[in-house]
């Protein structure tokens, strides 16, 4: 199997992204986005994925963390859709149920060519460290959608903002490591139509 690497630049006025996505990695991560929480998700992703992941993140973060968010979740969808390529051989479907003390948060994916989010994460502070809470789901929606898949969260329980945030990270990298699992049994996409 060919390597499943991609690396995505976006250059704007408001950010300059540089990043590298290794769908069959280790683990490792290098992060730097100027917004320690964010890095530090970013961090958990890579590592309970078993992706590696590279990013020089360089956004307006004296206006707000919008920008640098949002502009990475597209930049991380472009990544993984670029990574997978075609998608042959892949299971496609990947979910994961993650707790972490009082957090439980269910994550489905599906990498069917087709944009979708639907998220109940409810947060009660306006900032989780140095983040805007708001931004998980604008980081989440931009990654759904500029990699085309249908990206689900369920929330079951949690108070603590910082550990429902962190249960959502982990909880998408699992179930994204699922999807792109291959399977020898798969011949060509696994979809009815034959094509994703």
């Amino acid at each position: 199997m060919p390597a499943r690497i991609a690396t995505i630049q976006r250059d704007t006025k408001e950010t300059n992204i540089r990043l590298t996505l290794n769908i069959d990695g280790s683990g490792n991560c290098n992060a730097d986005s100027g917004i320690p929480f964010f890095d530090h998700m970013l961090n958990g992703f890579a590592r309970h994925g078993l992706f590696d992941l590279e990013a020089k993140i360089c956004g307006d973060v004296e206006v707000d963390s919008h920008h640098t968010i949002e502009d990475t979740g597209i930049v991380l969808g472009e990544a993984i859709k670029k990574a997978i390529g075609d998608k042959e051989g892949i299971l496609r479907f990947g979910h994961a149920v993650l707790p972490m003390d009082d957090a439980l948060v269910l994550c489905a994916v599906d990498l069917s060519g087709r944009p979708w989010l639907e998220s109940d994460l409810s947060f009660t502070n306006e900032k989780i460290g140095d983040m805007d809470s708001e931004m998980v789901r604008e980081f989440f929606y931009a990654v759904s959608y500029s990699a085309g898949m249908n990206l689900h969260f369920k929330q079951f329980s949690g108070r603590n903002n910082h550990h429902i945030a962190e249960c959502a990270f982990k909880a998408f990298a699992k179930a994204l490591d699922m999807a792109t699992t291959t399977d020898e049994r798969i011949s060509g996409v696994l979809s009815t139509k034959g094509t994703l």
